[in-house]
């Protein structure tokens, strides 16, 4: 009988890192709201459940401010963390895609809290879509989403991490890699995320500023998850060399790990969360057939739009 392959455990931060190590902290988070369009929104936790990084970050002591367009999401969440952790966290209205509305929200930390720390550049748009079917429009936003919104939160953020000598977490992705079918639009922008932060870590750093990429791969139990990978694909992630599909708190994990001083001599990295699944990856949709005959693999992926 063959034997059954090890399945990593999912740790809690809290066995790990002490539960002040963050005290008198102030996190910078977006990604906590809508995108353009409810798919866009939904994607956003694709990337990382932005909740439980903010949560676990206030787990560990610190302050927080949660950044999206939905002011009444907002507001209920930063109140439910408030509770669950008793640290304090605020809601900050603002579009990444807008410089003035970021620096608004930023503003508004500042006036509350007197400082930043930490910033996690979170927003994030995708779907599946070959090049052939993707419109201008749809690579665009997504373009203006992942990029330039990093771009934006970091010019928005900077002054205050060269004060503070904080640390960047831009969240990216895998899938630049290699050649990924029906991820162009995604690819392109993540591409330039681990790009900026390279150039930040080199301008920066002198000034007391790090700048760090996380790059998750499959995340389970996300919306954004069950859209984009194909509705027969249970077992991408479970097979891979960590026996399961990866879980928020592995990312979240690296972000406190990161942020925390174990990490002061780390910067201008791209720490590949993801159990080793990179190693074996294979595409999200069957190949060569889905870029030879789109419409023959349309009823395994969901509607982007």
């Amino acid at each position: 009988m063959t034997p059954s392959a090890w399945v990593q455990p999912v740790i809690d931060s809290t066995e790990v890192f002490k539960p002040d190590i963050f005290k008198g902290k102030v996190l910078f988070c977006t990604g906590g709201g809508s995108g353009i369009c409810r798919v866009m929104t939904e994607a956003v936790a694709l990337v990382v459940d932005y909740v439980l990084r903010v949560f676990l970050k206030m787990r560990h002591g610190a302050s927080a401010t949660i950044v999206g367009r939905k002011l009444e999401r907002l507001t209920q969440t930063a109140k439910e963390l408030s509770e669950a952790t008793g640290s304090i966290c605020i809601p900050a209205q603002a579009d990444v895609r807008q410089p003035k509305t970021l620096q608004e929200a930023v503003a508004k930390t500042i006036e509350k809290f007197g400082r930043i720390d930490f910033v996690i550049c979170g927003a994030a748009g995708n779907f599946l879509a070959p090049i052939a079917n993707l419109s201008e429009n749809a690579f665009r936003t997504v373009i203006e989403i992942d990029t330039l919104g990093t771009y934006n939160t970091v010019k928005a953020t900077l002054p205050h991490l060269r004060a503070s000598k904080g640390s960047y977490i831009h969240v990216s992705a895998t899938l630049h890699y290699r050649g990924t079918p029906y991820q162009a639009h995604v690819s392109a922008a993540k591409a330039a995320v681990d790009a900026l932060s390279a150039v930040i870590t080199v301008e920066e750093g002198p000034h007391g500023v790090r700048s760090n990429v996380i790059a998750p791969g499959p995340i389970a139990a996300t919306e954004g998850m069950s859209r984009l990978m194909p509705q027969n694909s249970k077992k991408f992630g479970s097979d891979g060399p960590g026996g399961r599909f990866g879980d928020s708190k592995d990312i979240a994990n690296a972000a406190v790990f990161l942020f925390s001083p174990a990490a002061a001599f780390v910067s201008g990295q791209v720490l590949v969360v993801d159990g080793g699944y990179e190693n074996i990856r294979y595409s999200f949709v069957p190949y060569p057939q889905s870029v030879l005959d789109p419409a023959s693999v349309a009823h395994i992926i969901k509607p982007k739009l």
